[in-house]
């Protein structure tokens, strides 16, 4: 277990690892059960008393595997307890659905991850629930938004795609104003770069699928409350079927480990990446957060200890067969929807105008979503180098 006095990196490497977890081992094993059996009536009743509480009760409610991860984000992250999740996207859904009711108005903000709107625009509506979308660089002026039924207001900072970084103790401050509780996807930060609960949030939300697990081979999330939404956030998950695998979380507790190491290469690779990207005669701008170009660049400069691999870059033009070409040239770097992984990974966003309903996008200039993954920047910077003249010789052919 690590202190409160340690420094973020060795915090990441003891979290989690009390005795009780893993006894005379370095990790916590990995403990597989559906059923838990007692020794007597006195025994399966005390457990059903701490059956909340960390305490082998049944499979669904978790093993010391899962209790070990569950101790490692909540101090990482803080909070006052973690639920876990078969998926980042079931994390965000039963935070949600945990304390929505029909008749409650839910403030999203707009740049929120496409699945997220899909949720509130389908399965929220027709529980009765409505949803508003917001502008994320609205800040204090979401206080005009704010109805006597607005129950929830959810950020996801920076965004997933266009990277805006959200005025988060403004908004906090706001919500607080008017008894409204708050939620965060705190993904792109993981629990190593920033602390939304300094900021006011209550629920802080993680795909662990990403960063945390780091690998790619794990679907996984996390949502940490504050004291006072712990309990209920703890049995509403619990009373909506959510359980992970303990194989899951044995592999995610593994990949935290390298986390602050893996995140630091990260950043010094996307910064070299970016920074050679926005030289490009062809971009027109750069949404790296921790780049002055990126919305919102200031409350990231003030909120954050540092960035990691994700980020986009919007470029003055491009036929959609031009791109096409660029991407379809690529060697290192490989096309898929997640991020996260040691691998690097890119995207051409060519729908963000339709999912978009409180602001603007010009659908005019092309954005592409790169992760940069532990690759050498320099064989990055090559493979785009190429993809941008695959990128020229389609475009002239046009």
């Amino acid at each position: 277990m690590s202190s409160k006095q340690d420094k973020s990196a060795t915090k990441v490497i003891n979290a989690g690892r009390a005795k009780q977890w893993t006894g005379s081992a370095v990790n916590p094993p990995v403990v597989r059960a559906s059923t838990i059996i007692f020794d007597s009536v006195a025994q399966m009743q005390q457990a059903s008393t701490k059956r909340a509480d960390a305490a082998p009760f049944y499979g669904r409610r978790g093993t010391s595997t899962h209790f070990a991860f569950q101790a490692a984000i909540t101090e990482l992250q803080g909070g006052a307890g973690t639920a876990l999740y078969p998926s980042g996207a079931a994390a965000i859904s039963g935070a949600l659905l945990s304390f929505l009711r029909a008749g409650d108005h839910l403030l999203m903000v707009d740049s929120v991850y496409e699945p997220t709107r899909e949720l509130c625009d389908t399965l929220l509506q027709g529980f009765g629930i409505d949803t508003s979308y917001y502008d994320p660089l609205i800040g204090e002026n979401i206080t005009s938004l704010i109805r006597p039924n607005t129950r929830v207001i959810f950020m996801e900072s920076p965004g997933s795609i266009t990277m805006e970084v959200q005025d988060v103790p403004a908004l906090c401050r706001a919500a607080k104003a008017h008894n409204i509780m708050t939620m965060l996807d705190n993904t792109w930060a993981t629990p190593l770069l920033c602390d939304p609960f300094s900021m006011g949030i209550d629920i802080v939300i993680h795909a662990a699928t990403k960063y945390i697990a780091g690998h790619s081979d794990v679907m996984l999330g996390t949502a940490t409350a504050s004291a006072a939404y712990w309990r209920q956030l703890q049995q509403h998950s619990y009373l909506l079927g959510q359980c992970t695998s303990p194989d899951d979380i044995y592999l995610a507790s593994r990949g935290l480990r390298t986390l602050s190491v893996r995140l630091k290469q990260h950043q010094h690779n996307a910064a070299t990446v970016a920074a050679w990207l926005a030289t490009r005669p062809e971009v027109d701008h750069i949404r790296h957060p921790a780049f002055d170009t990126c919305p919102g660049n200031a409350c990231f400069q003030r909120d954050f200890n540092g960035s990691n691999g994700l980020f986009s870059v919007v470029l003055k033009h491009g036929s959609r067969t031009a791109i096409n070409a660029m991407l379809d040239s690529l060697q290192h770097f490989k096309m898929g929807f997640s991020w996260g992984g040691y691998e690097s990974l890119i995207l051409a966003v060519n729908n963000i105008d339709r999912i978009r309903t409180a602001t603007q996008w010009d659908k005019s200039k092309p954005l592409l979503r790169l992760h940069i993954g532990l690759e050498d920047p320099e064989d990055l910077i090559a493979d785009l180098s190429h993809g941008f003249a695959q990128f020229h010789a389609h475009q002239a052919s046009i």
